[in-house]
Order: structure tokens, then C-alpha cells, then sequence
């Protein structure tokens, strides 16, 4: 029982420890997988399919991607690593954003 209490004393100061890391800052300091919507334009007007989600989420640097159909409805909650792509009714790309 003793142990088991000195084992659970130092829990919380496991919880402050600090990361350290050899590697310098990139010139970004966006974490990998965030979202950047400068090259997004360039998909506007075409055809929602697989091969275009891989290549807008190559662009974006995005890890997820969510088409949203004309009329749709989705959830406000901002998710810095999210390509969110708004459909026309004819399931080509109206708008690209992160979030």
C-alpha cells in the first residue's frame, strides 16, 4: 500500500515535465497537418471524387478532408487540420476552406 502511494505522488509531477527536441523551428510555426487554403482556388469547378481529395489534401496539407453537399449542414467547431469543401448541386466544388 505504501508503494502504491508513493507510486501515485509522482504522477502529478510526470505532468510537468517538458518536452525538448534537437530539431531547430521550421520557418512555418503552423504544426504538421494544419491547414493552409493559399493553393484552394485552384480546385473550384471541379467533380468531387477520391483522387481530388487526395490532391486537395496534398495542397492544403490538411489531414482530413469534409465535403459538405449543397444544403448541408454541418457543425461550427474550428479544426485547425480540416479541409472543409462546399459542393454546388451538380457535386463540383463551390468553395475550399480550413476549419
Amino acid at each position: 500500500m505504501r508503494r502504491l502511494i508513493s507510486t501515485l505522488a509522482l504522477i502529478p509531477m510526470a505532468a510537468c515535465t517538458v518536452a525538448t527536441s534537437d530539431q531547430t523551428a521550421s520557418a512555418s510555426s503552423e504544426p504538421a497537418g494544419t491547414c493552409r487554403r493559399d493553393s484552394l482556388a485552384q480546385f473550384v469547378g471541379q467533380t468531387a471524387s477520391q483522387e481530388l481529395a487526395a490532391r486537395m489534401l496534398a495542397a492544403s496539407g490538411a489531414r482530413t478532408i469534409r465535403w459538405v453537399p449543397k444544403g448541408g449542414v454541418v457543425t461550427m467547431d474550428f479544426n485547425p487540420s480540416r479541409l472543409t469543401v462546399q459542393l454546388d448541386g451538380s457535386n463540383r466544388v463551390e468553395s475550399a476552406n480550413c476549419g
